[in-house]
């Protein structure tokens, strides 16, 4: 089989990790396949923001759960690594750039053996003013909503496999 849909095909959102830090040559292949993202004009005005502190990822996850009313347990799944992909607010391809950013960060991540889920709590509640202090002490710039974030670390288990619904696909000749 072709081994980019087979990559396509395994990709599962993983839940549970390890606290083992990921290693930093992995990290910089998953963020050049990030960064080799298409973007609407090519603009490529997103940012990649990579926390890879237990406290502050800890810490984010206490103000959005403040913010959503979310119960105690919130945490991203307590991955190793949060990689935050944000946009200019004004950008109106802002979204789609970095889900594009992530499908590659996420497709990378398979392609090492690393599992990767979306978190993506934090577009309606960027300006909170607790969420928004975190997010400038991480260099988020003000201007800037965060679209998604990718949890990533070495997997506990895998993600479990889903049916597809294979009615979607209509052909126009």
């Amino acid at each position: 089989m072709n081994e980019v849909l087979q990559n396509i095909l395994t990709r599962r959102s993983v839940r549970d990790f390890k606290e083992e830090q990921i290693k930093d040559e992995e990290l910089e292949l998953i963020l050049k396949a990030g960064i080799h993202a298409p973007s609407g004009m090519n603009k490529q005005s997103w940012q990649f923001t990579v926390v890879q502190n237990k406290e502050k990822i800890e810490l984010l996850a206490k103000v959005i759960r403040e913010a959503l009313g979310r119960d105690a347990g919130y945490n991203f799944y307590a991955p190793p690594t949060l990689i935050m992909l944000s946009n200019d607010k004004d950008n109106t391809n802002g979204l789609a750039d970095c889900a594009c950013a992530l499908e590659n960060i996420f497709l990378m991540a398979t392609s090492l053996g690393i599992g990767s889920c979306w978190i993506n709590q934090l577009k309606t509640i960027c300006d909170e003013k607790e969420v928004r202090k975190v997010l400038t002490s991480f260099g988020v710039p003000e201007n800037h909503i965060v679209w998604g974030i990718a949890s990533i670390g070495y997997p506990n288990s895998l993600g479990k496999e889903h049916e597809r619904n294979n009615g979607v696909i209509k052909f126009v000749k």
